[in-house]
């Protein structure tokens, strides 16, 4: 689990935060790289291919088992992405460049999907789940550090493509971890065949004409996402004017998350109205299915019964739990792909400094955070908890604008609260001491704010549907965030990182917006209970 927790950590490290410092080094765009960000969305849309990834024998490699035949596949794909990205000139060839990292980021979250899945599959007395999932943790914030901090001071002794060669390298020796892991063999899905295929539930015909419009809705999303990405990436020759990442995400933006969220919901709520209704339900149960069918099932039941089941519960409340998923990280996920670009090239920190401060230092202030947000949630509640992680992220933009602008209010914090003087004495000068400080307060906010959201997602999703709507409420935390940060890049370049991050701290008013409504329906929900009772 260890060995795992590593080989899923390292990818992410690398492609969504080392692999913007390197493409900012050779002086790519603040809005290109904006735009090839959007390879996260990959991690964010898992949740789509991973009916396959469970049902899917590979040929020849499941002898392995079902689940370390795709770690293993996957592991082989991300090695050869990374040889890939060392041997391919970003400035020269920016489109192959990005074909190569979103190949990669794919082939990373579908390996996150075998591993979680294998996390719960070999769970037993002796190492449950709890426990694996703590030490998952733990290899996936090594591979932060190797990933992110010594991958930096690597960079900084040697060619960016070397290191990457190197981070190959890494990543072909987990595989033999892999090799040596054991697995569980292939169960039935009996059960949840008969689940839809009981007296009451849709029949088939209504079934799959649902899941077609989800799919055909998530299909135009992606492809819309990606065409875009090509011609930004990979404009046509002799074309006057590059395609406006501002005009795409205004745009298209909007339909874009409608097509990924409103739709999905849409179609789960005529489920239920159907059902409800007894229309296009089945009279008799149905007997065994066929192989295509089989699969059909599968896939609706990873897709539209959560959702249906999720509508139906919350009601018109789904709104505003969905306007809280989608806008409570926005603040810090909108810039999270140009940190690097902004300590190195605007703020002129050494690779060194920056490896040290963000992913040695900062993974430290990250896990005390964690830690504050779980003493918070315990002594305060959980609603409080999560307001204050709405709030503190955005006061962190703010700062983050002071670093932009000179650091002068850091300064001043830093005399007064005689930290400056410490740090004078353990031999740090005042820059660093402006960046540790910023860094400390962003990753203990952004800490706690994680720590809440997972508590707030936890007491949302059932019991019944535990897995798969915990990770595509998780998964849809990102969207916003990844889509905007396209324009993020672009009003950088246009207005410079001091304005850019105050608008940013702005987004915070929306979060913090729907955290009190949720906040009030909830408690209406509970006052209206305790009457009943």
């Amino acid at each position: 689990m260890l060995g795992f927790g590593f080989s899923s950590g390292l990818p992410f490290a690398l492609l969504i935060g080392t692999l913007n410092a390197w493409l900012g080094e050779v002086g790519i765009k603040l809005a290109t790289i904006g735009v090839l960000s959007w390879i996260g969305l990959s991690y964010s849309f898992k949740f789509l291919w991973a009916p396959l990834v469970d049902r899917l024998p590979l040929p020849v490699l499941e002898r392995l088992g079902r689940r370390r035949s795709w770690i293993l596949l996957c592991q082989i794909v991300l090695t050869a992405g990374f040889g890939g990205l060392a041997l391919t000139n970003p400035v020269a060839a920016i489109g192959p460049f990005a074909v190569l990292a979103f190949i990669a980021a794919f082939a990373s979250a579908t390996q996150d999907i075998a591993i979680d899945a294998w996390r719960i599959d070999v769970a037993d007395e002796q190492s449950s789940v709890e426990l694996l999932s703590a030490i998952s943790q733990f290899g996936y914030r090594i591979a932060s550090i190797v990933g992110g901090a010594l991958a930096l001071m690597l960079a900084a002794r040697m060619s960016w493509p070397a290191v990457f060669a190197l981070m190959a390298v890494v990543m072909a020796a987990i595989m033999l971890v892999t090799l040596a892991a054991p697995d569980t063999p292939r169960g039935e899905l009996g059960q949840l065949h008969e689940t839809l295929g009981a007296v009451g539930e849709l029949r088939p015909n209504a079934r799959a004409a649902l899941l077609f419009v989800v799919l055909a809705s998530w299909t135009w999303a992606v492809v819309t996402v990606g065409s875009f990405m090509i011609r930004v990436l990979s404009p046509a020759p002799g074309s006057a004017k590059p395609p406006s990442v501002a005009e795409f995400t205004k745009g298209s933006g909007p339909w874009i998350v409608v097509a990924t969220v409103v739709v999905p919901f849409v179609m789960a709520a005529i489920a239920n109205g159907l059902k409800t209704r007894g229309r296009y339900v089945l009279a008799q149960a149905e007997g065994a299915p066929s192989a295509v069918r089989g699969i059909a099932n599968h896939v609706y039941a990873a897709l539209v019964a959560p959702l249906a089941e999720l509508a139906q519960r919350l009601g018109a409340g789904v709104v505003v739990v969905m306007g809280f998923i989608l806008t409570y990280a926005l603040s810090y996920n909108l810039w999270s792909s140009f940190a690097f670009p902004f300590y190195l090239d605007h703020l002129h920190y050494t690779k060194d400094q920056v490896a040290f401060a963000s992913k040695i230092f900062g993974i430290f202030m990250t896990m005390l955070g964690i830690s504050l947000g779980g003493y918070l949630f315990a002594r305060l509640g959980r609603f409080p908890t999560v307001l204050l992680g709405a709030i503190l992220p955005a006061f962190g933009n703010l700062l983050y604008a002071d670093l932009a602008d000179g650091g002068h209010v850091i300064d001043a914090f830093a005399r007064v609260t005689g930290i400056g003087f410490v740090a004078d004495a353990l031999g740090s000068d005042l820059r660093m001491t402006r960046l540790l400080l910023a860094i400390c307060y962003e990753n203990i906010a952004t800490g706690i704010a994680g720590t809440a959201f997972v508590a707030y997602v936890s007491s949302v999703v059932s019991r019944r549907f535990t897995a798969i709507q915990y990770a595509l409420l998780s998964s849809l935390t990102f969207l916003v965030g990844t889509l905007g940060r396209g324009v993020a890049g672009e009003a950088f370049d246009a207005y410079g990182y001091g304005p850019v991050f105050r608008a940013m701290a702005l987004a915070g008013v929306v979060s913090v917006s729907f955290v009190v409504f949720e906040w009030a329906r909830v408690a209406r929900i509970e006052r209206r209970a305790a009457k009943q009772a």
